[in-house]
């Protein structure tokens, strides 16, 4: 039975890895590409978008297209339905004449199969300013709320995993009370067998309920790592518990009490990334100097954040930040994940609350306060975290900043993209 339940959780981990990883390829590609190399442009340049309809890596004869143009997230400005004679067409996009993005996507019928592909042009991405309010007590409210945090004690409660250490790692099941008493941060800790003191690596997750297996690979190298989860519960429990959690009370917890930013879901998952610092810095294992903070997505909106809030992280890695400028939409624009403002739920969500309390908590409030060198890596092609809500928060770091570009990616990574951000963690952890 033991063995069932660990071979489901390597599948569960198998399958959530999959989620941002590159899309499997098909007999037919719908390859869209902006007429740069760099997909970049002036305000006010135009755009032409290419494309090719291919089976096999030929190209499809008389291929019915059709195509739509227009800010990310938004309403497309232009239709259309053309044939492909040779299996090659070149559209017209048109221009911005303000900072953003212009999204072409293209649909191509063959043999009954709708296939699809997408490319986004830039326009002046790095002038591209936030709109998301700053408010006056910004750090004031963080301040106190780390201060409550910091009255609570940490109570770590530590549990070895036999079966997940390695030869030169032990694994355990950690947690930890979080920003009041009964409120707890769940997650993996991988800390070096051998005697010595280490740099220290904190994972914080993306989106959605899942289990957690660690980063074992990174203790390896002799780097204390913490993986953690956000919902106060067990990160080793059976697969199905979290499958019902995610469809059940946890379903749409990013806007869970939006209306009051003293009871937001997210400050205690903002608080949780400080005390799993405050546990990390705590180990005597800890070299006392060197703190790194990762993830995508949501995990890459807690790594921007944790930075921003605990002057205790040295680097910070970003993959697609989400919570980036929310409020894009009230705008003209697009906004950051979970898309609180867009059309689904300007309705429920556009309330004088509601807009007071994600000032609080949008990435690009924290990001104006980043003081560390980071690494940040996404792509134009990006539907869940538009690059427009992205570039709000980045074009406000003041910090040591480095932004490398895979234009044609969506939210997904290509492994090389993983291995520059492992290699210049590890690179800056461990000083070489």
């Amino acid at each position: 039975m033991r063995n069932r339940l660990l071979l489901l959780q390597f599948l569960l981990w198998i399958t959530i890895i999959s989620v941002h990883a590159q899309p499997v390829r098909r007999p037919v590609e719908v390859i869209v590409t902006a007429d740069r190399e760099d997909w970049t442009y002036k305000t006010g340049e135009k755009v032409q978008f290419s494309v090719q309809v291919l089976r096999n890596g030929y190209p499809v004869k008389n291929a019915q297209l059709r195509y739509e143009i227009g800010l990310e997230k938004l309403e497309p400005t232009i239709k259309e339905t053309k044939t492909a004679a040779d299996g090659k067409l070149t559209i017209d996009g048109g221009t911005l004449k303000t900072p953003g993005f212009l999204r072409c996507v293209v649909w191509a019928n063959v043999d009954g199969g709708e296939y699809r592909g997408l490319a986004t042009a830039a326009f002046d991405p790095l002038k591209i300013q936030p709109t998301v309010s700053n408010p006056e007590d910004f750090d004031a409210f963080w301040a106190n709320a780390k201060k409550e945090l910091a009255a609570v004690p940490m109570d770590a409660k530590m549990t070895l995993i036999p079966e997940r250490c390695t030869e030169k790692t032990n694994v355990y099941h950690l947690n930890l009370q979080n920003s009041r008493p009964g409120t707890r941060v769940y997650g993996i800790l991988s800390i070096p067998k051998k005697e010595g003191k280490y740099p220290a690596l904190l994972r914080v997750p993306g989106a959605g309920v899942r289990a957690y297996y660690g980063d074992v690979s990174t203790a390896d190298k002799d780097i204390i790592t913490l993986e953690i989860g956000i919902h106060g519960i067990p990160v080793t429990m059976d697969p199905s518990v979290y499958t019902d959690l995610g469809q059940g009370i946890l379903n749409g917890y990013p806007a869970y009490n939006m209306d009051d930013k003293d009871k937001f879901f997210y400050k205690r998952v903002y608080l949780g990334c400080v005390r799993a610092n405050d546990f990390l810095v705590s180990l005597p294992q800890f070299d006392g100097t060197n703190l790194a903070v990762t993830g995508g997505s949501q995990g890459g909106a807690l790594s921007i954040i944790t930075a921003g809030l605990d002057s205790r992280v040295k680097w910070l890695g970003a993959f697609y930040p989400a919570l980036s400028d929310v409020t894009g939409y009230l705008h003209g624009r697009a906004g950051g994940w979970p898309h609180y403002f867009d059309k689904n739920g300007i309705k429920t969500n556009n309330t004088k609350e509601k807009l007071a309390t994600v000032g609080y908590y949008d990435v690009v409030n924290f990001a104006r306060r980043v003081k560390v060198p980071g690494l940040y890596i996404w792509g134009f092609n990006d539907e869940t975290c538009p690059p427009t809500s992205m570039y709000s928060a980045y074009n406000v770091t003041t910090a040591p900043k480095e932004l490398k570009l895979y234009q044609d990616t969506g939210h997904w990574t290509y492994q090389e993209e993983k291995d520059v951000m492992n290699n210049w963690l590890v690179e800056k952890l461990k000083g070489k």
